[in-house]
């Protein structure tokens, strides 16, 4: 397995990896060094080496070096690795797609090759840089989308929507199989949503956010709807969790000029593993992603999250959410806008028992897609794969479930 990212930080890989750990498989895992983590480390049938190249968030030559640099490492690796004994798979994690072309040399030797496609890198593109879709640099992206998948023997996506993209520009629907990012039931053990009972209005109204700390994922807009949110609910507070960043020094400062002081709170980061505690704590959790090319699509794992521990969550009517979700199994806000994030936050404060309700709707089509079922979905596609036989299912209809 190849990830260009933190293990055991990165939940996917991680899952991944303990699913087919649990079936018998032995796991040479290629992944990035993070501080205060040995460089080569086995536990049981898993080995794991880390390359010492740290993943910054910078512009695209600082990503180009990065990544051309990590591809480099991990392609001489498996070469050499495959020359001491056969490997059956190589399970390779975007970003980015091109890095699944370091299992070269295994396939000419008879691996099987798995493309887990966490992102769609043209999305993420025109998101993140503010490319236009037809720029020279996105189409290169899909190009390079197109050769990855073309070259990977499976493609394994995190939803329907991301499935659609895949099909319908580099390749076939069957090639394509859905594993959705659902929260590890051992890390965000069930609990259901009535065990807390109705908030008391008197008491203080805690939102939660958690995640990346990047411009996309809303944690602006958020600030923005608490401001407003003081004339009706002066109670409620906005608890933040994450990894420190630029754009979190600077929204905090931009809250404290809108008089925010002590109403939004930076929490620090947690382990994946600390989450489930302050989940417990809080009333409701806040996706407050914009509308962009990639949140359009994107079905975050923050839902789940919540959901599993019992609580409502605010989240935005894109495609990527509902593909999932219906009506009232979610507090619905118009992404990007924070007045009408506002005027969702007040409806939830000040209706305690409709809120358990939609959560309770919520947790049924988030039991509908527990990672205990998710990991099933997996082990049959990597084992069908080394068998030779394809287990994709090609249907590309919605799956909401009411």
């Amino acid at each position: 397995m190849v990830v260009f990212s933190s293990y055991p930080d990165d939940p996917r890989p991680r899952r991944a990896v303990e699913a087919l750990l649990q079936e018998g498989m032995q796991i040479d895992l290629i992944c990035e060094a993070d501080e205060n983590q040995k460089r080569r480390e086995a536990a049981g049938q898993l080995n794991v080496t880390r390359i010492p190249i740290r993943h910054i968030r910078g512009g695209v030559i600082s990503y180009a070096y990065q990544y051309s640099t990590f591809i480099f490492i991990s392609a001489v690796m498996l070469a050499m690795r495959t020359l001491r004994h056969r490997y059956d798979l190589i399970y390779v994690h975007n970003m980015p797609d091109i890095l699944v072309f370091s299992a070269l040399v295994p396939k000419l030797f008879g691996a099987k090759v798995i493309l887990d496609q966490h992102d769609p890198m043209p999305e993420l593109m025109t998101t993140i840089f503010g490319k236009n879709r037809q720029s020279i640099s996105v189409r290169l992206l899909r190009l390079l989308e197109k050769f990855s998948i073309g070259f990977a023997d499976l493609v394994i996506t995190v939803n329907v929507a991301c499935k659609r993209i895949f099909s319908s520009r580099s390749c076939d629907a069957s090639k394509v199989g859905v594993v959705m990012n659902s929260p590890s039931e051992e890390v965000f053990p069930y609990r259901a949503a009535e065990s807390y009972g109705a908030r008391e209005t008197t008491k203080p109204f805690v939102i939660m956010y958690h995640g990346s700390l990047v411009e996309r994922n809303g944690l602006g807009l958020a600030i923005t709807a608490m401001k407003l949110l003081q004339a009706t609910v002066p109670e409620a507070e906005l608890r933040v969790y994450g990894r420190r960043s630029a754009f979190l020094d600077q929204e905090m400062a931009r809250a404290r000029t809108l008089g925010l002081e002590g109403k939004v709170r930076y929490m620090g980061s947690r382990k994946l593993e600390d989450l489930a505690g302050e989940i417990e704590s809080c009333d409701i959790g806040v996706v407050p992603n914009l509308r962009n090319e990639f949140t359009e699509i994107n079905t975050p794992t923050r839902i789940f999250e919540y959901l599993a521990l019992g609580k409502p969550v605010i989240a935005p009517s894109t495609l990527g959410v509902c593909d999932y979700f219906a009506a009232e199994s979610l507090v619905f806000f118009e992404a990007g806008e924070p007045d009408d994030l506002a005027k969702q936050l007040e409806f939830a404060a000040s209706h305690p028992l409709e809120l358990i309700e939609i959560a309770r709707r919520g947790q049924r089509i988030y039991k509908k897609h527990t990672w205990s079922g998710e990991r099933v979905t997996l082990v049959r596609l990597v084992r069908d794969l080394i068998a030779g036989k394809s287990s994709v299912e090609t249907e590309l209809a919605t799956p909401k479930l009411n």
